[in-house]
């Protein structure tokens, strides 16, 4: 009887972890999607400023989803280290469940700050008022959002990532509903508009908080973590464990979904028309990208759990398996937007519509330039997650600060303001943005000695 290769076990795990989580990361975007959908039936004028807002809050929310989503490759090491580390988990969570409500609350006085924020980055009045408006109802979202955050990276680390795939799917169905009872007002409920799309959002994540909540207790393996055990005990040397290698994640991810964020900024400087096209091409390039993205989170927990271990070999054959699927996965989906790009939008937008033909033909040649950052945007998030894995966040928090904002943010200002390419400039500055972080984050990972200087620490 033949025995599979090490390398192709590890693909086998690593897929294994990756799919529900990609999966999930799917879903999120289809409860993203579905707002977009519904509020696209208003008008472009309120589909840009629906883009304009939810850019603020998720730079805002991604964020903090990263500084206490470094939980996952502690977690992923204790777990390495002693099977059964049932205290030190539970130590783990706690103090992220405490950091996420902290951050929440931080981003709550942050949203409520919105209008002034717009004004400041030079955004038209009545877009700024607008999108300060829809930001004072999402802020609620914002606590709920960030702890299920924890809890999904708890469940998904000890080997239950298919439940965060089913409370995702469970969270479209509610996103559904209540944007088609309080936009358009259905089922009796008033019609509110752009602001009933916010309080959609708002019971959604509550909603997902709680089923995360309710299926860790009656998970027999979960249960037996009691993650809210003496909650009101603090662990002051987890939490700046967690916080140590927190902020550099914070501040990697603030960096990408803020050049991401800037670009949305810009757009609107450039005119309602290109973000509202902006708006929708973005979606489908956040759509293929929870793919790579969902192989970098399991890439941070194999990493994690081999680094725990203190197994080189192994760590080294998780990170690269996960890279290799990657970078397939995202030769396939850079093909889907060359080659059917107006039936992608079509999921969107009525693509038919005249009303709709500039933006149209505006998000088809953003598309194209999506196109060609799918590898270098795959590459990127798979080893990030593999680095984080080896619990090394500040040399990829330095790659992705110099390499998002410098070539990245400087090609879009320059290329967007100074040039008749306008909106495809600003484009064409978030894929180099991209590529120099991916080949520098690249070169730190292919370097071994990283994997043996961080197993002798």
């Amino acid at each position: 009887m033949t025995t599979a290769s090490p390398f192709r076990t590890e693909l086998r795990e690593t897929l294994k972890l990756a799919l529900p989580l990609a999966a999930a990361n799917m879903l999120q975007m289809a409860v993203y999607a579905i707002d977009v959908i519904f509020v696209a039936r208003l008008g472009q004028s309120q589909l840009a400023t629906s883009s304009l807002a939810v850019s603020l809050f998720g730079l805002l929310a991604w964020s903090f989803c990263g500084l206490t989503g470094a939980v996952a490759p502690i977690i992923a090491a204790e777990l390495g280290r002693r099977r059964h580390a049932v205290r030190e988990v539970r130590r783990s969570v706690r103090m992220a469940l405490w950091l996420s409500v902290a951050c929440g609350l931080v981003g709550m006085a942050l949203c409520m700050a919105g209008t002034r924020f717009f004004q400041l980055t030079g955004e038209p009045p009545h877009l700024a008022e607008q999108a300060g408006a829809f930001m004072r109802i999402l802020q609620w979202a914002m606590v709920p959002l960030v702890a299920a955050n924890v809890l999904r990276t708890f469940v998904s680390t000890l080997g239950r990532p298919v439940f965060a795939t089913a409370i995702t799917a469970l969270s479209i169905g509610v996103n559904a509903a209540g944007n088609y009872a309080l936009v358009f007002g259905h089922w009796g409920a008033p019609a509110l508009g752009l602001s009933g799309s916010g309080i959609a959002s708002v019971i959604t994540a509550c909603i997902t908080l709680l089923a995360y909540a309710l299926v860790i207790l009656s998970d027999r393996r979960l249960r037996r973590y009691r993650i809210m055990g003496h909650w009101w005990r603090i662990e002051s040397t987890r939490l700046l464990e967690i916080l140590k290698l927190g902020l550099p994640i914070f501040s990697t991810v603030l960096a990408e979904a803020g050049l991401f964020g800037g670009a949305a900024f810009l757009m609107g400087r450039i005119g309602e028309l290109e973000l509202a096209a902006h708006a929708v091409a973005l979606q489908v390039a956040a759509f293929t990208f929870q793919l790579p993205m969902g192989l970098g989170q399991a890439a941070t927990i194999r990493v994690g759990y081999h680094y725990g271990a203190r197994d080189v070999a192994a760590m080294g054959r998780a990170g690269w398996a996960a890279i290799a699927v990657g970078l397939g996965i995202a030769c396939i989906s850079s093909s889907a937007m060359l080659g059917m790009p107006v039936t992608i939008l079509s999921a969107y937008v009525d693509t038919t519509a005249v009303a709709n033909a500039a933006m149209v033909a505006l998000a088809v040649r953003y598309l194209s330039v999506a196109a060609a950052f799918q590898l270098v945007d795959a590459a990127q998030a798979v080893a990030q997650g593999a680095l984080r894995g080896l619990q090394d966040t500040r040399w990829p928090m330095t790659i992705a600060l110099l390499g998002y904002w410098l070539p990245g943010f400087g090609t879009a200002v320059v290329l967007g303001f100074f040039t008749p390419l306008r909106g495809m400039g600003v484009w064409i500055g978030l894929a180099t943005g991209l590529a120099v972080v991916a080949t520098l984050l690249l070169i730190r990972w292919s370097r071994r000695e990283t994997l043996r200087l961080t197993v002798a620490r």
